[in-house]
């Protein structure tokens, strides 16, 4: 049988299941190469890189009317929000959250597997990679939030008595099971969005949102990546140099202190 593989001609960007069929029949003629079943891995082509989506993050104004109207609307995933905000973790990362990963006495919070789509259905999962391993501290608003919605949760556990399911998460359904990403985005997200009356942004803006606040706050890039989980600092300046306009100020500043 010969498989032939041709590299996509376009500009459009490459949906992630196409990625992840070039990944999988990579791997596939390359053990066919070893077992020397064919001559040479006609796959071995790589996929090109999807163009990165434009970021919308919220300024500090937005942020702040976004986080009002979740309370004012009494949004069961007040916290969700509050925690997307204050530490930049990805959705996945929040959706697979459980409560022994918080420690809220001393406020902080430990990272390390995220809720991810396998075979059809919600599963839990390790991080994205080594980085994304990691304790990010919490702001009292945060803590409060999150000890608030413990204490709704239980009383929701306690109101379905053996129709909860306990599966630990902080962030769940009324019966404890995994959420859906995309419920929480289309019946939740949007709809707070519409009524702050806010642009419709991604989920994953609110991790922009984070950057961005704290960049502009001044504080130190290395620490907006440690606290993102970014593999390098470069990715940390890649990404959001450009909303550092600052930056170019202060070299002509020290320079000008320097030499005059």
């Amino acid at each position: 049988m010969i498989v032939a593989f041709y590299p996509l001609e376009t500009e459009d960007p490459i949906p992630a299941t196409v990625r992840k069929i070039h990944s999988t029949l990579h791997k596939a003629l390359s053990q066919a190469v070893a077992d020397g079943l064919i001559p040479r891995n006609a796959a071995d082509v790589k996929a090109p890189r999807p163009a990165p989506d434009e970021m919308h993050p919220l300024s500090e104004a937005e942020a702040r009317t976004f986080l009002e109207t979740v309370r004012e609307t009494g949004d069961r995933f007040e916290a969700l929000y509050v925690l997307a905000i204050t530490t930049g973790l990805r959705r996945g990362e929040l959706l697979g959250l459980r409560w022994d990963d918080a420690d809220l006495d001393r406020g902080t919070l430990r990272v390390g597997r995220a809720l991810v789509r396998e075979g059809g259905r919600q599963v839990l999962g390790e991080t994205k990679n080594r980085r994304g391993r990691r304790q990010v501290n919490l702001t009292p608003r945060t803590m409060a939030a999150l000890k608030a919605h413990r204490k709704r949760q239980l009383e929701q556990r306690v109101k379905l008595a053996s129709l909860y399911e306990d599966h630990g998460l902080i962030f769940s359904s009324e019966h404890g099971t995994p959420l859906n990403p995309e419920n929480l985005v289309k019946r939740s997200f949007k709809p707070l969005l519409n009524k702050a009356g806010l642009p419709e942004i991604r989920f994953h803006d609110l991790r922009h949102t984070c950057a961005t606040l704290l960049l502009g706050r001044g504080v130190h890039p290395k620490i907006v990546q440690e606290l993102l989980g970014h593999v390098t600092i470069a990715m940390t300046l890649d990404t959001y140099s450009h909303y550092l306009p600052s930056m170019g100020d202060q070299a002509s500043g020290a320079m000008g202190e320097a030499l005059g």
